[in-house]
């Protein structure tokens, strides 16, 4: 950014007609800076000016909309410093003070983000309610998502021997068809099925360790929602014995929640700096057999500490023969921002690197573990 432009956002609206403000991310920043800021015009007496009745100005920020734009838009120290402005200047409280504001606003992801980055002020009545709607979203996105990764993760077919129970992604066309030949009716042209056959799913007897270690700095809150509805997944099929770990400059272990989506969610503490290598360092710590364990890290992989010691880390897990797969992202979208220079010189350490959907990750995990 441009000194100049820097001065634009300073000066805010009134300087349009010396300063006018360009497209994309420079007037959104401009907007949401005016959401908050504009408020003490508002203090001094003087009007606020509305979008014109018929214009094609953008829409309206909402409170929950403007926080994910600063969350967005600016370097976290910066909106550390907006978000403080906004509850402590500005009066901004009705998402941490007022349940029934809270209560009459859309549950959806949007939100949910919201409270996560808010959670540390949410108290009393008002984190129930943040509760309730947390399980709201996630409940949804689970039932969603659910049954495409077990369907993925539910074992290959066994082409060589069949099973009693009728389940219908595991139906065998051809050998139905075998079986019933003889049942054929010449005079009608038609097969008669009288017994139909299904592929038996081979089973895993030894569980796979899967290791999620999760950045949740601010700009990774979509990809920390997902990850803990997909620990909350694989934590329910046998398969698979599921650790979660978050981190920021610190590290929390939740495996003890990763059966729970909610309550992993109600511990994280989006924001904050980024240690990787402390965290790979920890999960390492986690492996009992290396051979049967899968470590995804989730991160954007700008690291904050020495980037020696990261490279180190995940060089000593390949080694071990640990699967390692790190994400740029984990969620729906799967088109995230990240240090790509850094995500390079992982992978010439062994590990493998990709942005991908919870059911893509489903399949690489069939994958590797097959």
């Amino acid at each position: 950014m441009t000194p100049l432009e820097r001065w634009r956002l300073v000066l805010g609206k009134y300087a349009d007609k010396r300063l006018p403000q360009g497209g994309g991310d420079g007037a959104r920043m401009d907007r949401a800076l005016d959401y908050l800021y504009g408020r003490e015009y508002k203090g001094r007496g003087l009007r606020q000016d509305g979008p014109a009745p018929g214009s094609l100005d953008a829409s309206q920020l909402t409170l929950v909309t403007w926080l994910n734009e600063v969350r967005e838009l600016f370097p976290q120290d910066t909106v550390e410093t907006i978000e403080k402005h906004a509850l402590d200047r500005y009066g901004m409280t009705e998402l941490i003070t007022d349940p029934r504001t809270l209560e009459r606003l859309e549950p959806n992801q949007e939100l949910l983000r919201s409270l996560l980055s808010l959670r540390s002020h949410l108290k009393g009545e008002v984190l129930e309610v943040a509760r309730r709607i947390i399980r709201t979203v996630v409940e949804e996105l689970k039932r969603k998502l659910e049954s495409q990764v077990r369907q993925t993760l539910s074992g290959r077919l066994n082409r060589f021997r069949h099973s009693p129970m009728a389940v219908a992604k595991n139906f065998d066309a051809i050998g139905t068809v075998r079986r019933n030949l003889k049942h054929y009716d010449v005079e009608r042209g038609k097969l008669v099925i009288e017994q139909v056959r299904f592929f038996e799913r081979n089973t895993r007897r030894l569980p796979w360790d899967i290791i999620l270690c999760v950045d949740q700095s601010g700009s990774m809150a979509d990809s920390v929602i997902h990850s803990a509805v997909m620990a909350g997944i694989l934590a329910g099929l046998p398969a698979f014995r599921v650790k979660l770990v978050v981190f920021d400059t610190n590290v929390v272990d939740l495996s003890g929640f990763a059966d729970d989506p909610v309550e992993t969610l109600m511990r994280v503490q989006l924001g904050g700096g980024t240690d990787i290598a402390q965290a790979v360092r920890y999960c390492a710590q986690l492996v009992e057999n290396p051979h049967r364990t899968v470590l995804v890290l989730i991160t954007d992989f700008c690291e904050g500490a020495p980037p020696g010691e990261l490279l180190r880390a995940v060089k000593q897990l390949a080694e071990a023969r640990v699967k390692l797969i790190g994400l740029a992202s984990l969620d729906g979208q799967a088109a995230p921002v990240y240090d790509r220079q850094m995500a390079e010189r992982l992978a010439t350490c062994g590990m493998e690197i990709a942005a991908l959907t919870p059911q893509r990750l489903a399949q690489w995990l069939v994958k590797v573990v097959s």
